[in-house]
């Protein structure tokens, strides 16, 4: 999807603040010169004279015009720099100061994004994620499977969970990359503290970082937002702006399913985002500590059949890695 139009325009309105702040200290420091060393101002309108001048010479068919200006100009802009200096300022004091150098402030060189303009889109793709500070932590750098019990067999897929942890991190790494090209969808269902938020966290971090906007949020703070957009009686342009923006992100991360008040309304909205979002082409990853029938019991044979036919289901199992690190840590202080 890449920028929306609204966050497009966020983005170019600092430039244009960038801009003004640019002209406006520029006039300022204009200003202060023109008071202090008043020949320099006079030397910026000889400079329009000998300008006005060369073009009509050019026009009147001397052609070495603007060769003897351009040696007029230097000259001035040496005298310049000499009198700034015998006063004690940088020879560029009177030169715009940009934010940016390589593209000035206008987020483009070429036609094409300027680095700075990339940073900005990744400031506020993290920012509106949700989850900026908690993707510091949690990521695949800091991802370790020392927490996963290797010795332990699952009885039905016969795997220890740390097995299970390296195929659903491949699994991970693999919609990661696919994800340009095909916004696949994932369920992540198992008890809690068994790594589905980390990994989920994980995602969303790559993908930011790919400039794909991306959106977590748990399941009781989404049915929220789109609650309030349906029952409020207040003009509130913010709140349909939220609300459309669940349906139109890269990905939409909904965390802990199953924990929020479930009704008609939850089990129906749940209902549109799934399938407004398989229709739009984008992805959506869900966690749940509900098993799948148990899901199915909850929310419907409707809204699992969408679930069952378009999203790669993926069981987490073992012990809960949370009192595990608590463990090891109170045997390393005792």
């Amino acid at each position: 999807m890449g920028l929306s139009n609204a966050q497009y325009e966020a983005i170019m309105r600092i430039y244009s603040q960038r801009q003004l702040k640019s002209r406006h200290d520029l006039n300022a420091r204009k200003a202060e010169i023109a008071e202090k060393i008043p020949a320099i101002p006079q030397m910026n309108d000889e400079v329009s004279s000998c300008a006005a001048a060369a073009a009509r010479k050019l026009l009147a068919g001397d052609q070495d015009a603007v060769t003897r200006l351009r040696a007029q100009i230097a000259d001035l802009k040496e005298q310049k720099e000499v009198l700034l200096k015998s006063h004690g300022y940088p020879a560029d004091y009177l030169e715009p100061r940009y934010h940016c150098p390589d593209c000035r402030d206008t987020g483009y060189i070429d036609n094409r994004k300027c680095h700075c303009f990339r940073e900005q889109e990744i400031n506020l793709l993290y920012e509106q994620s949700n989850i900026r500070a908690v993707l510091e932590k949690e990521n695949f750098s800091t991802f370790s499977y020392d927490w996963f019990d290797d010795e332990k067999k699952d009885p039905r897929s016969g795997m220890t969970a740390r097995e299970n942890m390296a195929r659903t991190v491949r699994i991970c790494q693999e919609y990661i990359e696919d994800f340009r090209t095909k916004k696949g969808n994932l369920l992540f269902t198992g008890k809690t503290g068994l790594g589905k938020t980390f990994l989920s966290n994980c995602i969303a971090r790559e993908l930011i970082e790919r400039y794909h906007s991306v959106v977590y949020l748990p399941a009781s703070q989404m049915f929220d937002i789109f609650s309030r957009d349906r029952f409020s009686y207040d003009d509130d342009e913010d709140l349909r702006s939220r609300a459309e923006y669940l349906m139109e992100c890269d990905l939409l991360i909904i965390d802990d399913l199953g924990t929020e008040l479930i009704n008609t309304f939850t089990v129906s909205q749940l209902f549109t985002v799934i399938n407004e979002r398989l229709n739009r082409a984008n992805g959506t990853i869900i966690s749940t500590n509900l098993p799948v029938n148990e899901m199915r019991d909850v929310f419907t044979e409707r809204v699992m059949s969408r679930i069952i036919s378009a999203y790669q289901i993926i069981p987490f199992f073992g012990e809960d890695i949370r009192i595990r690190r608590r463990m090891a840590e109170n045997r390393r202080k005792s």
